[in-house]
């Protein structure tokens, strides 16, 4: 008789041959793991093999998503964890993961796991980057991707929770990481915004970056993150640049006289900065506990934004 499979970890891996092993390793309490190995030309298929034989070779599809769907409907376990080679299990989620599916009172059927991304050496602790919950852990046959968008998390049907402990990211680690993967998600992006109505206006050069800086930096503490915080929120205002850049290019490279141009992105580049001044200004203002003095910083400062 088969023993019955508690736990399936599912993991789809393109040339991974430096991540993939502290992967596996991590990964290694499941009673199967299931490797699909998107055409890699590296070692990463060598390195699978010492730790599973259950791998599935597919083509590369860009719609990572695709083959992620694959991987489910191998796994034979009552339950499924969805993992990409540069994520880490550590032992404190592993007994939450293993204690919440041997419930046996338990209804859920996924469950979101907060996860701590390592950038560029550093735990980005805010920057819209922690506790970046993801649903990765569902029933078999309850959970799948849509396959719409890069992006999209995991659908579970029924009742879904929260487990504690976190799930280790490690995202880039080089700036060119981060340039290899822009071609793949400002792509599919600017499609998604075309097939949903958009339509291109050149204001979002502007308005796109400038508001992901502001949301990253500022709203999101960004600067508590200290240099790595400044430099992954201007990484982002660049990769929205690229998407309305792609969509300027799917409309056919508009043009705009020259002289109304000009007028116009002077008042985009004035709101822009108005908007920067007045996330600066607040948090100046939390630091002033003077009533008088924050009255006075605050009409000095609405003088310098008119």
């Amino acid at each position: 008789m088969n023993q019955k499979i508690k736990l399936s970890v599912v993991i789809s891996a393109y040339n991974e041959e430096v991540r993939i092993e502290d992967c596996l390793k991590s990964a290694s309490f499941a009673q199967e793991i299931i490797v699909v190995n998107n055409s890699s030309t590296d070692k990463t298929l060598e390195i699978a093999k010492k730790y599973t034989d259950k791998i599935f070779t597919r083509s590369n599809n860009s719609m990572l998503n695709i083959n992620k769907n694959f991987g489910f409907s191998k796994a034979r376990g009552e339950w499924i964890l969805c993992l990409d080679a540069d994520e880490r299990i550590t032992p404190e989620l592993q007994k939450e993961i293993l204690s919440t599916i041997n419930n046996q009172q338990l209804t859920i059927n996924g469950y979101w796991i907060p996860r701590k991304n390592i950038m560029f050496g550093k735990w980005i602790e805010h920057t819209g980057w922690y506790p970046d919950y993801q649903l990765r852990l569902f029933r078999r046959e309850k959970g799948r991707f849509e396959e719409k968008h890069v992006h999209e998390m995991v659908k579970v049907e029924g009742e879904i929770g929260h487990l504690k402990n976190d799930m280790l990211h490690y995202h880039y680690s080089t700036i060119q990481q981060f340039l290899n993967k822009l071609n793949i998600y400002i792509t599919n992006e600017a499609d998604q915004l075309i097939k949903k109505g958009y339509k291109f206006k050149w204001q979002d050069a502007i308005r796109f970056p400038a508001e992901e800086f502001l949301s990253r930096f500022f709203a999101r503490e960004g600067y508590k993150d200290g240099l790595h915080g400044l430099m992954l929120s201007m990484l982002m205002s660049f990769y929205h640049l690229l998407v309305v850049a792609v969509i300027w290019e799917r409309s056919g490279f508009e043009q705009i006289e020259a002289n109304k141009f000009n007028d116009e992105i002077k008042k985009e580049v004035k709101k822009s900065y108005k908007d920067l001044f007045s996330w600066i200004r607040n948090e100046k203002l939390k630091s002033i506990n003077d009533p008088f003095k924050k009255m006075l910083y605050k009409i000095i400062s609405k003088i310098y934004t008119k």
